[in-house]
């Protein structure tokens, strides 16, 4: 597909012709159980998809100087590059070491720096805050946070700007109450982050 082409598609369509949003019974990286998954590493694979998500994100700094976009290992890492490079900043992103976010490979973040936080999809906006919180120990300014997909259809609340350039509240369950594992039907776990 063209760039053209995608670029006149919303997200809820990118989303959907990439193959990203699933449906079945799945297990989440906060591990909570839903019937819907959206595996941004489908739509991720395309760079004009990639692009094109960024641009609609981009949208909500618009009127805004970003020198920094930091994401989170790993899912946050492409959509971070991108939206980086949409908006002519410097990319970098933290990991986990020990199973503590944090800041590795001698990246920096100057005091003051203009920072947008970057993510590929937002459910409980925990690895965000993660990253959030270490932005605001190193003094930067922290403009907002970015997702491709906000599952919580708005409610998360990370004390600053949130944009996505897709949102839906995905109804999500703890294993007791999961109607899915009642059903008997098998839980898939699609994510990367390993439980311990």
């Amino acid at each position: 597909m063209r760039l053209e082409e995608v670029e006149n598609m919303v997200a809820g369509e990118i989303l959907v012709e990439s193959e990203a949003l699933l449906t079945g019974h799945f297990l989440l990286t906060s591990g909570r159980h839903a019937g819907q998954y959206v595996q941004c590493a489908k739509v991720l694979q395309e760079p004009v998809y990639a692009n094109a998500l960024a641009k609609i994100i981009a949208k909500g700094f618009e009127n805004v100087e970003v020198e920094l976009v930091i994401a989170p290992a790993m899912g946050g890492i492409l959509i971070g590059y991108e939206l980086a490079r949409v908006l002519g900043a410097k990319s970098i992103f933290t990991e986990r070491e020990d199973g503590i976010m944090t800041l590795r490979r001698g990246f920096e973040i100057p005091k003051g720096t203009k920072v947008v936080i970057a993510e590929d999809v937002v459910t409980t906006g925990n690895s965000a805050r993660e990253v959030l919180k270490i932005a605001n120990e190193h003094g930067a300014n922290v403009l907002g946070v970015a997702s491709i997909v906000d599952r919580t259809g708005g409610a998360v609340d990370f004390g600053v700007k949130f944009v996505s350039a897709f949102s839906k509240k995905i109804i999500s369950y703890t294993q007791d109450e999961c109607p899915l594992c009642k059903d008997g039907i098998k839980v898939v776990k699609p994510g990367s982050r390993v439980f311990k």
